[in-house]
């Protein structure tokens, strides 16, 4: 199964945009979910993590306070509102899904993940 992340292009700095994922026929209600990013020859970074039904999110010290996560069930999408963009966040974003263990926490790590996304360029002119 593979996650389809949408939404990126290119915005002069402190503008907006916003991501989706999702998977075509597949759901992920009881999945925690997350956003990851990775600049070139950068590692992959966490950016946000949300819970399977939305209400706890977590984020990078670097992202906090203006990007949003959330998560529409019903829709079987997630989102990442990101507003106040900086030149230093340009990067290819994904998206992750676990496996959906009721006992397991929402993950900071990439190997906490399961399901990605190809991933969405997001590019920010100074």
């Amino acid at each position: 199964v593979q996650l389809q992340a949408s939404g990126g292009g290119l915005v002069q700095a402190g503008g907006s945009l916003r991501l989706s994922c999702g998977a075509p026929g597949r759901t992920f209600s009881r999945s925690h979910m997350a956003w990851f990013r990775q600049a070139p020859g950068k590692e992959r970074e966490f950016v946000a993590a949300i819970s399977r039904g939305g209400g706890t999110t977590s984020y990078a010290d670097s992202v906090k306070g203006r990007f949003t996560i959330s998560k529409d069930n019903s829709k079987n999408t997630m989102y990442l509102q990101m507003d106040g963009l900086k030149p230093e966040d340009t990067a290819v974003y994904y998206c992750a899904a676990d496996s959906a263990i009721l006992t397991a926490p929402i993950g900071r790590t990439t190997s906490q993940y399961d399901y990605w996304g190809q991933g969405t360029l997001v590019t920010v002119s100074s």
